[in-house]
């Protein structure tokens, strides 16, 4: 069975399945463009697609080149309120979003950054020191599942800012605690900070 192509196991899956009693189920092959697809998953919101090959060999314990994993990002602006230095420019920044007239925290970035553009952002950093953090949900009572938390021992190393940029932000998902996963850098935006809000 493992000698078989990926077409000719999967009509032995599925010959299989459909005389199951169970809640497996079998999923479809659609013959379709890559770009196509992915634009109905990010429609339908969904976390993204893998496409195989279909005259992939089934290869255990080993990931090949055969198949590949397509994450589909949601992407929002945020706004920045502080950021954790390192070196000349900093380690991540710290976002958020309006909820009434409050910056609520979302995440800390530190991903999707080139030194260009690092540095650009940095740049604009400048004449916007404060010495209030803006976020009133900060500090974290702990460090969070992934150790992302902000909590008040990391907050004692960030520094501040007047929340005046804005940046966009791919990430794959809120978090239950109201936190971006997998947040991603992308550029910044021209959209006024107050403008800001939550989205889905």
């Amino acid at each position: 069975m493992k000698q078989r192509p990926l077409d000719g196991r999967r009509k032995v899956l599925r010959r299989l399945t459909l005389q199951l009693d169970d809640p497996i189920r079998f999923s479809e092959t659609f013959d379709t463009a890559a770009a196509d697809m992915v634009a109905v998953v990010r429609e339908e919101g969904l976390e993204g697609v893998i496409a195989k090959r279909r005259d992939s060999l089934y290869e255990p314990g080993r990931r090949s080149g055969a198949w590949v994993k397509l994450r589909v990002n949601r992407r929002q602006e945020f706004v920045i309120g502080g950021y954790a230095p390192r070196g000349k420019t900093f380690d991540s920044i710290l976002v958020g979003y309006y909820e009434g007239s409050e910056l609520r925290y979302a995440a800390s970035v530190r991903a999707g950054f080139t030194p260009a553009s690092r540095q650009a952002l940095f740049s604009s950093f400048s004449k916007l020191d404060a010495t209030q953090c803006p976020f009133p949900s900060l500090p974290d009572a702990s460090k969070g599942r992934w150790g992302a938390g902000i909590t008040a021992e990391k907050m004692a190393q960030c520094r501040w800012l007047k929340p005046r940029i804005v940046v966009a932000i791919d990430f794959l998902e809120w978090t239950l605690d109201d936190r971006l996963r997998h947040a991603l850098f992308v550029a910044q935006s021209v959209k006024p900070a107050k403008s800001v809000v939550r989205e889905g």
